[in-house]
Protein backbone atom coordinates (compact mmCIF):
# COMPACT_ATOMS: atom_id res chain seq x y z
CA UNK A 1 0.00 0.00 0.00
CA UNK A 2 2.94 2.26 1.17
CA UNK A 3 6.02 2.86 -0.83
CA UNK A 4 7.69 3.96 2.40
CA UNK A 5 7.13 5.45 6.08
CA UNK A 6 7.05 9.13 4.80
CA UNK A 7 3.75 7.94 2.57
CA UNK A 8 2.47 6.07 5.40
CA UNK A 9 2.60 8.89 7.70
CA UNK A 10 1.83 11.29 5.41
CA UNK A 11 -1.36 9.58 4.47
CA UNK A 12 -2.31 9.48 8.08
CA UNK A 13 -1.48 13.16 9.15
CA UNK A 14 1.11 12.05 11.31
CA UNK A 15 2.75 15.74 11.62
CA UNK A 16 5.25 14.58 14.24
CA UNK A 17 5.93 11.84 12.38
CA UNK A 18 6.81 13.09 9.37
CA UNK A 19 8.72 16.26 10.97
CA UNK A 20 10.97 13.08 12.40
CA UNK A 21 11.44 11.25 8.92
CA UNK A 22 12.13 14.18 7.15
CA UNK A 23 14.87 15.78 9.70
CA UNK A 24 16.69 12.73 9.29
CA UNK A 25 16.59 12.83 5.90
CA UNK A 26 13.71 10.88 4.06
CA UNK A 27 13.26 11.65 0.65
CA UNK A 28 10.34 13.88 0.10
CA UNK A 29 10.05 12.68 -3.60
CA UNK A 30 10.42 9.10 -3.11
CA UNK A 31 8.06 7.14 -5.39
CA UNK A 32 6.14 4.45 -4.78
CA UNK A 33 2.81 2.30 -3.32
CA UNK A 34 -0.62 3.22 -4.67
CA UNK A 35 0.00 6.92 -3.71
CA UNK A 36 2.99 7.59 -5.80
CA UNK A 37 4.83 9.86 -3.29
CA UNK A 38 4.28 11.41 0.56
CA UNK A 39 2.86 15.07 -1.37
CA UNK A 40 0.18 12.84 -3.19
CA UNK A 41 -0.66 10.67 -0.20
CA UNK A 42 -1.46 13.92 2.32
CA UNK A 43 -3.18 15.83 -0.48
CA UNK A 44 -5.36 13.16 -1.29
CA UNK A 45 -6.35 12.36 2.32
CA UNK A 46 -6.93 16.24 2.84
CA UNK A 47 -3.84 16.61 5.44
CA UNK A 48 -3.48 20.46 4.86
CA UNK A 49 -0.49 20.98 7.48
CA UNK A 50 1.43 17.93 6.08
CA UNK A 51 0.99 18.97 2.73
CA UNK A 52 2.60 22.00 3.98
CA UNK A 53 5.58 20.62 5.72
CA UNK A 54 6.61 18.43 2.66
CA UNK A 55 6.39 21.81 0.15
CA UNK A 56 8.74 23.56 2.49
CA UNK A 57 11.12 20.41 2.54
CA UNK A 58 10.72 21.06 -1.20
CA UNK A 59 8.84 18.21 -2.51
CA UNK A 60 8.02 18.45 -5.86
CA UNK A 61 4.59 19.89 -7.33
CA UNK A 62 5.47 18.82 -10.79
CA UNK A 63 4.24 22.68 -11.27
CA UNK A 64 5.13 21.78 -15.26
CA UNK A 65 1.96 19.86 -15.29
CA UNK A 66 -0.27 21.78 -13.35
CA UNK A 67 0.74 24.44 -16.02
CA UNK A 68 -0.27 22.61 -18.92
CA UNK A 69 -3.19 21.42 -17.27
CA UNK A 70 -4.18 25.15 -16.66
CA UNK A 71 -3.34 26.54 -19.97
CA UNK A 72 -5.41 23.78 -21.60
CA UNK A 73 -8.35 24.77 -19.82
CA UNK A 74 -8.23 22.99 -16.49
CA UNK A 75 -11.11 23.66 -13.85
CA UNK A 76 -9.58 24.28 -10.79
CA UNK A 77 -12.39 24.44 -8.50
CA UNK A 78 -13.47 20.63 -10.69
CA UNK A 79 -15.01 18.27 -7.39
CA UNK A 80 -14.36 14.34 -7.38
CA UNK A 81 -11.68 11.81 -7.50
CA UNK A 82 -10.91 8.76 -5.34
CA UNK A 83 -12.89 8.67 -2.22
CA UNK A 84 -11.74 6.00 0.78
Amino acid sequence: MFGNALQAASSRDHDQVVQMLLDKGADVNAQGGMYGNALQAASLTNHDQVVQMLLDKGADVNAQVVQMLLDKGADVNAQGGICC
